[in-house]
Order: C-alpha cells, then sequence, then structure tokens
C-alpha cells in the first residue's frame, strides 16, 4: 500500500474513501517492523490500544476536526495516558493517568497516537545515541545519527510511520534532527505549547517540538497543539501577529542574516559545506538578501547552556535517580548531569546577568533583519563517531543552536540540500518569541521554491511539496506599512509621529495616475489632501513607512478630520494603507496636483 503521509493528502484520501483511518495505522505497524534496526520506537502501540482513539473519530466530524485520523508519535518524556513514560530510562518509567495537555488537545482534535518514541535519555543529547533502547539510527542511512534528543520522533515521520510527531527542544532536539531526517523542525517560542505531562530537562528552557513534512503541516499542528495553560507556571498568551490565520506564503524581498565565513563552523564535513554553499545560492535566487551578523554574542550566549549555571535544572530532572540509583543513568548523561548540584547561586545570577547583556546585542542584530539564516548543524557524525567521542562532537552539534531558548528566540528547521553522498542538509531560520508564523511563512516560501522531496520519499510517499503548500500570500503581522504624502514625509513637522513610533522609511515612490492633491485650508501645521480621480488625476509623490503594529492603533487615534487612513493605489499596481481625505475637507482648498508631491509644493511656495 503507497501512502501519502502528509496531513493535506491523507485527509484527502480519507474524504474520497480511499482509505480508512484503521487501515493507515495496520500499515503503519506492519511497516514498523522494517525499520527495527533504527530504534525508533520504545512503545509501539498494539491495535488494542489504539483502539478507543479509532473509535472515538466515529463521534468526531472530520471538517471541525483538523486533525482527523491524523497518526502521530510521541517523545518518550512528554505523557500518553495509559502508556508507560520513560525519558529514555527503564528504572524511571511510570504510567501517567492523564495524558500530557499538549497530546490531549492533538488527540482532541482527531490525531491518532502511533507510539512513544526513543531519545536520548532525560532529553540530554543531540545525537540520539545515548539511549538503553539502542541509539537512534539516520532515516536516510543507519550507519549515521539520528541527531537527538528527539531521535525516534523525527525518524518516525521521515520513514512515513507517522504525519507528524512531538519532540522537545532545550538546545537543539526539534531542530538537529529535523535536519538529519529531512523534515521541517518547529521550534515554537517558549511557552506557547504547554509542559504540563512533560519531563523537563531544563524546566526553564523547555519547549515541546513539533517535526512535520511541510511548513503547513507543522502549522496545522500547531494551531492544535498550542494554548495557554494556568497549570504550567511557563504558559504564555499568544499575541494576535502570531495565530494561525497569520501563516502563508512570505511575498516580498527578504533581509535575511547570514554567519561571516570566518565564524561558521562544518568541523570537516565538506559534504555539508558545500550544500550550505549551494543553499545560498538557491535561496537568494528566491529572493533573499543576505547581511552579515557577528555570531560572537550568539556563541557566547550558547556556551552558557552547558559551561555555566543551568547545567542544574538537569540535575533537577533526575536528582533522584542521581542520589539513590546512579548506575540507572546513561554514563555519559550521567557525567553530564551529576556536577549540576554544585553551582552556588551565585554563579547563576552572575551568568544571568551577562545573558541579558548578551540578549541586547543578538537582539539589536535581529531587529535589523527579517530572520537569522544559519546551518542547523555543521556536520553529520555516524553513529560510530559519536560512541567514540560522545562529548565533543555532540557540543559541534549544538554550535549552531544551543543560544536559543536562553535568548527566547523561535526557529524552524528547513530542509535545503542533499550531499554528494545522498545524506539530508538544511537551514534554521532565526527570529524572535513569537515569530513562529513569520518564519514557518518563509519556510513555505523556501519548500515551495525549492521543491525537495518529504522525508525519505520511498517511505513517505511524498515526492515533493506540490501543490500541498498554502499559497496565500502573506507579509510581516507585525508591521504595517502606511503611505504619507505630506506633513509626515521624512524630515517634516509630523514626521515625528512615525519615528517616536519605531517605524522606519520603507520606499520613496509615486501614487498610480490617478489622484488628485490638495493645500488643506487652515494650520499650521499644512495638511495635504489626497484625492481619487481616475480621468484627471496623475501621480504623487509620496513614501512608504512601516510601522509597528502595536503602534499603528494609535497613529490613526490622532488623525484629525477631514483625513483619515483608507487604501491607495501605487504606479506599481500595489494597494496600501494611506492618507486619504473626505470631500468635505476640500472646502477652501486649494489644488496642487500640478506640482507631482507636497514638496514640490513647500518649494514653490519659498521661491
Amino acid at each position: 500500500m503507497s501512502i501519502s503521509m502528509s496531513i493535506a493528502h491523507l485527509r484527502a484520501a480519507y474524504a474520497a474513501g480511499t482509505i480508512d483511518p484503521a487501515a493507515v495505522m495496520a500499515d503503519i505497524r506492519a511497516r514498523a517492523a522494517q525499520y527495527q534496526d533504527r530504534n525508533i520506537w520504545i512503545h509501539l502501540l498494539s491495535e488494542a490500544e489504539q483502539a478507543p482513539w479509532l473509535a472515538a473519530l466515529a463521534q468526531k466530524d472530520p471538517a471541525s476536526h483538523p486533525l482527523w485520523g491524523i497518526p502521530f508519535a510521541i517523545k518518550d518524556n512528554i505523557d500518553l495516558a495509559g502508556i508507560p513514560t520513560t525519558a529514555g530510562c527503564p528504572e524511571f518509567a511510570y504510567t501517567p493517568q492523564a495524558s500530557a495537555q499538549v497530546v490531549q488537545q492533538l488527540i482532541d482534535a482527531g490525531a491518532i497516537p502511533v507510539g512513544k518514541t526513543n531519545l536520548d535519555q532525560f532529553a540530554t543529547g543531540l545525537n540520539g545515541t545515548r539511549s538503553p533502547y539502542g541509539p537512534g539510527r539516520n532515516a536516510f542511512d543507519p550507519a549515521y545519527i539520528s541527531g537527538g534528543s528527539s531521535a525516534g520522533s523525527a525518524v518516525s515521520v521521515a520513514l512515513g510511520l507517522a504525519s507528524f510527531s512531538l519532540g522537545t527542544d532545550t538546545a537543539g532536539s526539534g531542530r538537529v534532527p529535523a535536519c538529519f531526517n529531512n523534515l521541517i523542525g518547529l521550534k515554537p517560542s517558549r511557552g506557547l505549547l504547554s509542559s504540563t505531562g512533560l519531563v523537563s530537562a531544563c524546566r526553564s528552557l523547555d519547549c515541546i517540538s513539533i517535526f512535520a513534512l511541510t511548513a503547513d503541516d507543522a502549522n496545522t499542528v500547531l494551531a492544535s497543539a498550542e494554548g495557554f495553560d494556568a497549570r504550567d507556571g511557563y504558559s504564555r498568551e499568544n499575541p494576535f501577529h502570531n495565530r494561525s490565520r497569520q501563516y502563508g506564503l512570505r511575498e516580498g524581498m527578504l533581509k535575511v542574516g547570514v554567519i561571516p565565513a570566518d565564524q561558521l563552523r562544518f568541523f570537516g564535513d565538506e559534504g555539508y559545506e558545500q550544500a550550505y554553499a549551494a543553499t545560498l545560492e538557491a535561496l537568494h535566487g528566491l529572493g533573499l538578501e543576505f547581511v552579515e551578523i557577528d555570531y560572537t554574542a550568539f556563541n557566547e550566549a550558547a556556551l552558557l547552556l552547558y559551561e555555566g549555571p543551568w547545567v542544574a535544572e538537569r540535575y533537577i530532572a533526575c536528582q533522584p535517580l542521581i542520589d539513590e540509583q546512579p548506575e540507572a543513568i546513561h554514563p555519559v548523561v550521567r557525567a553530564i548531569v551529576a556536577p549540576g548540584g554544585e553551582p552556588r547561586a551565585t554563579e547563576l545570577f552572575k551568568a544571568q546577568y551577562r545573558l541579558e547583556a548578551l540578549k541586547q546585542q543578538c537582539l539589536a542584530q535581529l531587529a535589523q533583519v527579517d530572520c537569522l539564516l544559519t546551518p542547523t548543524a555543521g556536520r553529520l557524525f555516524t553513529v560510530d563517531e559519536l560512541l567514540a567521542e560522545p562529548i565533543l562532537y555532540n557540543s559541534q552539534l549544538g554550535y549552531y543552536t544551543n543560544f536559543m531558548n536562553l535568548l527566547d528566540m523561535t526557529a524552524v528547521a528547513v530542509p535545503t540540500a542533499f550531499t554528494e553522498a545522498g545524506l539530508p542538509f538544511g537551514i534554521t531560520l532565526v527570529g524572535h518569541c513569537f515569530s513562529d508564523r513569520a518564519l514557518l511563512s518563509i519556510a513555505n516560501r523556501i519548500q515551495q521554491g525549492l521543491g525537495l522531496p518529504l522525508g525519505v520519499p520511498g517511505a513517505t510517499g511524498e515526492a515533493g511539496p506540490g501543490s500541498a503548500l498554502s499559497r496565500s500570500r502573506v507579509s510581516d503581522p507585525e508591521w504595517i506599512d502606511v503611505l504619507v504624502c505630506g506633513a509626515h514625509l521624512e524630515g517634516l513637522p509630523l514626521n515625528w509621529q512615525l519615528t517616536e513610533r519605531g517605524a522606519v522609511l520603507k520606499e520613496k515612490t509615486r501614487t498610480a495616475p490617478s489622484y488628485r492633491m490638495y493645500a488643506l485650508a487652515g494650520g499650521p501645521p499644512l495638511r495635504p489632501g489626497l484625492v481619487l480621480d481616475e480621468q484627471a488625476g496623475q501621480a504623487i509623490d509620496v513614501e512608504v513607512w512601516s510601522v509597528p503594529a502595536c503602534a499603528f492603533g494609535s497613529f490613526v487615534a490622532g488623525i484629525p478630520a477631514p483625513l483619515g487612513i483608507g487604501k491607495v493605489r501605487l504606479a506599481d499596481g500595489r494597494q496600501v494603507s494611506g492618507f486619504i481625505c473626505e470631500p468635505c475637507g476640500l472646502d477652501g482648498a486649494e489644488e496642487i496636483t500640478a506640482y507631482g508631491g507636497w514638496r514640490a509644493w513647500l518649494s514653490s511656495r519659498q521661491a
């Protein structure tokens, strides 16, 4: 049976009646046996264990349940009711009575759990080899690592054993496995997904993450998984600009930050270095403009995660075992976590002071671009390499990832190329917190532009994104373009109303040849009136300013009658919000259309 595993294709197959969820789950269980060498599962659900969730679908309308019948995998440090949670440590195992909040929301939306997946023990690692259930192995070549700690979660999706999966991400565990297995990996904003029912590695930093075949699928899952949870002290409300309806296909030129060549690290992997260069060339052709940023502060922040006092949080997560059964903990994990009981409170505060200073530097650079772009990882190691050098090589895997949660940033890993050896490579898009939909919209643009296969093509049934991705065009939801034509122009008396709200000049241009301009009666300040006249109008010089969406309301509220904000057509046919004038405001006004713009008219008065 050949099944297309993307959410859109699977829902279409259900709607057409060509397959049903029970058959999909049976097929997954059968195919899972072919991949036992990948060490994907800690607990693959049986037919009997899945039966209650499948039966519940009969009471759910597919039209109102966006994940109806969609199979998903769960990292085994996230609770699923009635199924043991091990966190990769048999001695730690317990059986929860309730599912994690995120898992329950996905089930409520119609999704069907497939099983609990293998991980680096206690989510400590970026490689997938630190597990008593066997090292996680790459979906494309089992000689290579899967990436971790969310090892099995990524491989299950890449091999078509789930349409999406849940991982977690403290240091990069939702991104590195995505890169190594040709997937989208969303590390959401901290607090966007509830952590109730999660065995934390670092309570203050952890995120439940999402692996998916496409940016569309990641957005669909996020829409069902997100939500404020009063039981979770780190939960945060999602602002309007980051809601699901803001997702689409990002349009226009994009200014993207990249790391200078002398700060890039590929750790001897020529295939990845070449894939990164090819990626930048391809993305430049898709309308991305690259701006170099200094990576020094990002890297210094990254080093604080393991070399600073935050390792104490990992110690807290498994302290009972460290105190009572230290031999039950994987030796590499124990070597990392055990010293976490030693840092003093003074060390934590000193590190926090330094982190805040670094955060200011990093956010200042991020504010100059639409997003930062990095390689997701510098090298893809073999399993044998990681087993022989577990600390150093794992540290190298985190070079581009470890800073993210410490700096309260959001990220999406995107597959972009294959090496000559046929191994996946990808980049990560980085933004400030609550830029999830903006980043996913850019990822959508990249996936559509590059057209790579999804996961392992023969296993997922997906040769490429095709028409499955959203083509609804979106711009940056945190900024609103406003056309100004008079006293708000750069350097003129009311321009402060824009600049003091953080607005930036986007372009100087002209309207379509369909407008008449008047100097209104009264003042100071002198004010213009722009009026649409398709028959006798002409082009008028204007400026377009980008205003922070959070400041747009106060700006509009201060506009006096007879002026207001409406839609104005530019010379290239675009329509933007801009100043217009009510007809009643033209009483006593002087028509100045012939001057072609406000500045030219002002100059004529001074002559």
